[in-house]
């Protein structure tokens, strides 16, 4: 049976397919399902392979596993149908160029080359999200601040606001600015990331990253906290057409160099 007989059935692309059979995206229950169903598997085999899949996207048993936490974190994003982030500090790894990519990890005193080039290949692949044939949906805010501190100096910086603004144009992907002038809103206790899936049954998780691998909370009261945090912060931020327009303006006149001059620092 061919790819394109299977994609025809499944009502998906050739490539989904292809990816599904070559390990490079996760598979749903669902299609793990409809596709032994379109291969005519044997009924206990087909039950056994579809509690694998299930089994497969449980989440939560990472939590004491900081060596791996990012890989987890990687293979959730892959499964993810849409991902709403706050960001304070840092471009969000889906967004950032490769030179940002290096300049960050790097100003973490990482010193191994070999980790640095493997981290941030995993951080470029993980970006074929928002351009593959069913991508995913990402709304994302960010600080000013993130805005305001050149990560690898100017050029590296002036690089990734253009990326920014590219990326803000793609039609499943949303970025908001939350300016200074906001003052105090509800998002100030720290970045985090909510991963909802489409799976019926499939728990969202809020992911908060921090220095000792990150933490992931499943509970339906944290969920709905974060879910409302997001929510009011969007509200706060600048809406997407002008929040592209003040990048496009910090690319002419950026701030850590207004900042200088009004410090009188050189």
């Amino acid at each position: 049976m061919t790819i394109d007989v299977v994609a025809e059935r499944l009502g998906c692309s050739t490539s989904k397919v292809s990816r599904i059979e070559t390990g490079h995206t996760s598979a749903s229950p669902s299609d793990v399902q409809h596709i032994l169903d379109i291969y005519g598997v044997d009924e206990s085999i087909k039950a056994e392979l579809v509690q694998i899949a299930r089994e497969a996207r449980q989440k939560g048993w990472w939590h004491p596993y900081s060596t791996v936490l990012a890989s987890a974190y990687v293979g959730l994003e892959t499964a993810a149908r849409s991902i709403r982030a706050y960001e304070q500090h840092v471009v969000p790894g889906l967004l950032q160029s490769e030179e940002y990519a290096i300049a960050l990890i790097r100003g973490a005193q990482l010193d191994d080359e070999r980790e640095i080039e493997q981290r941030v290949r995993v951080r470029m692949q993980r970006q074929a999200l928002l351009i593959q044939d069913d991508p995913i949906d990402l709304r994302v805010v960010l600080d000013e601040a993130v805005l305001s501190r050149p990560v690898g100096g100017e050029l590296v910086m002036l690089d990734q606001l253009k990326k920014l603004i590219e990326v803000a144009r793609l039609p499943n992907v949303t970025l908001q600015i939350l300016p200074f002038a906001a003052g105090a809103h509800a998002g100030m206790d720290g970045s985090f990331v909510i991963l909802e899936f489409e799976e019926e049954g499939d728990a969202d998780v809020v992911f908060i990253d921090n220095a000792t691998g990150g933490l992931f909370l499943e509970k339906a009261e944290e969920l709905s906290k974060y879910v409302s945090i997001f929510d009011i912060v969007r509200a706060s931020a600048l809406p997407p057409e002008e929040s592209i327009e003040m990048i496009e303006t910090l690319v002419e006149e950026p701030l850590w160099k207004s900042k200088r001059r009004v410090s009188g620092s050189t």
